[in-house]
């Protein structure tokens, strides 16, 4: 076959390929557009998931007709500022996606910039109309697009259902709203509103979209280093879903789903949370412009950092910051599933409880918990609780100040139940010491005061030179947790020491598992979840088990404990180690108010 030049519509529905792959698309190019024109407020509408009809309303800057026909010519951007392929600013104004969705649309652009007449102009299939004037108010750019891909019908079979297209054109909006929470969003679905976002600050816009209990259950992030910035909101490590689906990311305010990024907010939980569960968090990540590229997907949605490294550190250490700030808290959401599970079974209406400001004076009121100190264990030989006549009971004293209260009493061997000046605190005995081993062994490793244990003949492992580089270079960390390592060899490392807790484990496993986290993720998340799940274990094994009977001396210093320990709101694999069951609420359940 002969080598010849494709028509110009056979090459802009190539281009639509790579930028089109879905309605979902097209309503994130073309909002993305409205935001580069500076818009306050965008109307947004979709029928049929977005085949039959997208359309985008702004009150953007607008386009003057001369603006208008080179929106619609390929290659024509407001992007870039000049011939830097990385300085990229923008989202691409008007430019880039409209001339690909004009070659398998029919697109109707319709614009009035300030002081001048309004315009329009229209593309079916690759043919462009002339300018033509137009009926417009105010300024701002109106953007339909019907019958997607109605010229290339082969993508248009491999579109799913309504539905499924419907719901991905509502996430792309609900990304691109949170990022941009002082620009208000209106949208209508097959004719009926669906979403209404008023302009607003981070947070709120944030809960809008994931939930009314998001804000009292999430911490903020904030961080900085070589001028990389981390901020955000994330939430407390019990207040987690079954799916990523409520985690959203964005670096220099798109939207992403990068594996970089996502295997660092594993590695900043892994210490909370069991398999199978994920935080919900909102983080914005700002990159120097020329220390990030932001072109290395057609739709966007993965970029490259210069320094991957330094970003994936910085993302952990700011999320495991946060949620250290969270303290022993734990989500408000369990004590509203307590009381609806408890109504439920009374077969009583009970109305949803508000944790917000009684539940934040509760527990950041006047109340400082004491200093973080060295753990104490808990009595070997427990007595048993023996309740007192009730007119000898002990009245409520200043002890009740304290968040988790005064301990009155031990069920089946297994639940604390402690009052407070407002609630009734019930305790999980065993997850709630759980966690307090585990914190002990962590402050162990920061005190250096992990046991270590030489071995009396050095372990050789053999490994490529990428690898043995790699893992020498992290002597000095290895050294944190109890490794000794030396170069052994072109492709062999010499072990002389472990750490205790890993006596059982493979020390070659485990070094060639972090040397393949830095090459793949830029930073060594194997060391951590495999330290931490050794720790979890060792802490299950020495943590007092359910069916141990408690004195109250004994519980009242579990408690204490649990206040003045990081994270203990919840066991080491995310659950809660607490509920907290308002006053209010229980005397609703009995109809006293």
């Amino acid at each position: 076959m002969q080598i010849r030049l494709l028509p110009q519509t056979i090459i802009n529905r190539i281009a639509a390929g790579e930028v089109l792959e879905r309605p979902a698309s097209a309503v994130k190019e073309l909002v993305e557009n409205s935001l580069d024109a500076g818009a306050k407020n965008i109307e947004i509408k979709i029928e049929a998931g977005g085949k039959n009809l997208i359309s985008i309303q702004d009150d953007g800057i607008g386009m003057s007709d001369d603006e208008l026909k080179l929106a619609v010519q390929r290659h024509a951007t407001s992007k870039l500022q000049d011939e830097d392929l990385l300085d990229i600013r923008f989202f691409g104004f008007r430019g880039e996606a409209l001339p690909a969705i004009g070659s398998v649309a029919k697109l109707k652009i319709t614009s009035r910039r300030a002081g001048a007449e309004p315009c329009k102009i229209e593309v079916i299939g690759g043919e462009t109309s002339e300018i033509q004037p137009a009926v417009m108010n105010a300024r701002g750019t109106k953007i339909e697009v019907k019958d997607l891909f109605f010229a290339t019908p082969a993508r248009l079979k491999f579109l799913k259902t309504e539905d499924s297209e419907k719901n991905q054109c509502l996430d792309v909006i609900k990304k691109i709203a949170m990022a941009n929470p002082q620009v208000a969003f209106r949208v209508e679905v097959d004719g009926k509103a669906k979403l209404n976002y008023t302009a607003t600050d981070a947070i709120n816009r944030i809960t809008d979209i994931v939930n009314d209990d998001f804000a009292e259950n999430s911490v903020p992030v904030n961080a900085e280093k070589e001028g990389i910035k981390v901020a955000g909101f994330a939430g407390i490590p019990t207040y987690n879903r079954r799916t990523t689906e409520d985690q959203f990311v964005f670096v220099n305010n798109r939207p992403v789903k990068d594996k970089l990024l996502q295997g660092a907010i594993r590695a900043a939980y892994a210490d909370f949370l069991g398999g199978g569960r994920h935080p919900v968090l909102a983080l914005f990540i700002e990159v120097p412009y020329l220390e990030v590229d932001v072109n290395v997907h057609p739709a966007k949605s993965e970029v490259r950092f210069r320094d991957s490294r330094l970003v994936s550190g910085l993302i952990i250490s700011a999320l495991r910051f946060a949620i250290e700030s969270a303290g022993h808290k734990a989500s408000t959401t369990i004590a509203d599933f307590a009381m609806h599970a408890i109504g439920k079974n009374q077969r009583q209406e009970v109305t949803r409880p508000n944790p917000g400001s009684a539940y934040q004076a509760a527990y950041y009121g006047s109340y400082s918990p004491a200093p973080k100190t060295d753990f104490l264990p808990l009595k070997q030989e427990a007595t048993a609780f023996s309740p007192q006549a009730y007119d000898e009971r002990p009245q409520i004293t200043e002890t009740i100040d304290y968040p988790l209260g005064h301990a009155k009493a031990q069920l089946h061997g297994t639940y604390i139940i402690a009052e407070t000046a407002d609630s009734v605190v019930i305790v999980d005995q065993h997850a709630a010491h759980e966690r307090l081993v585990y914190e002990n062994y962590k402050q162990q490793i920061e005190q250096n005061r992990l046991q270590k244990q030489p071995l009396l003949v050095p372990e050789i492992i053999t490994i490529d030179e990428k690898r043995q580089n790699i893992i020498l270079n992290l002597k000095e960390r290895l050294a944190q947790f109890g490794f000794e390592v030396e170069r052994f060899g072109a492709k062999q490392l010499a072990v002389s020491q472990i750490p205790a807790l890993l006596a059982k484990h493979s020390a070659s496993d485990l070094l060639r598992d972090i040397a393949d986290d830095v090459i793949e993720y830029g930073a060594d998340l194997s060391l951590l979840e495999a330290f931490e799940h050794v720790l979890e274990t060792a802490a299950c094994h020495n943590s007092i088990r359910a069916g141990r009977r408690l004195s109250i001396e004994e519980m009242n210093q579990m408690l204490r404990q649990m206040e003045a320990t990081p994270h203990s709101g919840q066991c080491n694999h995310g659950r809660p180690t607490y509920v907290e069951l308002k006053l209010t609420d229980i005397e609703k359940l009995f109809g006293r108010k």
